[in-house]
């Protein structure tokens, strides 16, 4: 398929896990795909170079979602070498296993401040291009966790929580010109996952209905499904492959 020959792809977070996937799902699909990442240089350069190895088109964009002025030139630089922004994907997140009474307020601040404040920084550099233009889509990463939340990461499910909420309003405040869609990962076999023994464990699969890790694949079409056409009725929606974790 090529449902986004052309189009600009903005994927934030994409030298590894989840982000790596929807990048090189974007570029197998035709989009023109800018790929973000922060200190991760040789690890992007791959993901570009596995995309225009399938003759599609990438680069990469340094950057820390975090720091407003580094979104801004990044976001400029990406519109310099593509063009106006079609699609946005806020990916780029992190996260620690921490129990709340241990939390310090360094830790919340660092997971939010790249999780939530991320994307608001993120998207505040590329949607009003977007609204000038009467077009565009955005989708952003969340987590079965900021669903249901969880123990010892209280602060992680408090910033896909509230990247749900956001993403809700803004859908509402942009409608109709911009979408804007959530995809709440489950347990997914990434380096993310596998990072925590606790969790990455035969006794967690055997809770999983359907019997077996997301892959990152996964979470990449239902990622470009919610940017594509084919989605053009949805908005403000989370879908959540998850292996029937949550229903």
């Amino acid at each position: 398929m090529q449902r986004f020959s052309n189009q600009v792809v903005l994927v934030t977070g994409a030298s590894q896990g989840i982000g790596r996937a929807i990048a090189e799902r974007f570029g197998a699909e035709g989009a023109h795909v800018a790929v973000n990442h922060f200190d991760d240089a040789d690890e992007a350069a791959a993901v570009v170079d596995r995309i225009t190895a399938g003759d599609g088109v990438a680069e990469a964009f340094e950057g820390d979602v975090s720091k407003p002025d580094a979104m801004t030139g990044m976001v400029a630089a990406v519109r310099k070498r593509f063009g106006e922004i079609d699609v946005l994907v806020n990916n780029a997140g992190v996260a620690s296993h921490i129990r709340f009474v241990d939390l310090s307020v360094e830790e919340w601040d660092r997971v939010l401040g790249v999780n939530l404040r991320g994307v608001f920084l993120v998207s505040r550099a590329v949607v009003p291009h977007m609204v000038e233009r009467g077009s565009g889509r955005v989708v952003n990463i969340a987590s079965e966790l900021g669903l249901v939340g969880a123990e010892n990461v209280v602060h992680y499910c408090a910033s896909k929580g509230g990247l749900i909420a956001m993403s809700k309003a803004l859908a509402r405040e942009l409608a109709p010109a911009i979408r804007v869609n959530v995809v709440a990962p489950g347990p997914i076999e990434t380096e993310l996952l596998t990072a925590y023994p606790d969790e990455y464990n035969d006794d967690t699969l055997s809770q999983i209905p359907l019997g077996r890790w997301g892959q990152p694949e996964d979470i990449a079409a239902t990622t470009c499904f919610l940017a594509s056409d084919e989605a053009s009725y949805y908005t403000g929606w989370v879908l959540s492959p998850n292996g029937g974790v949550v229903m």
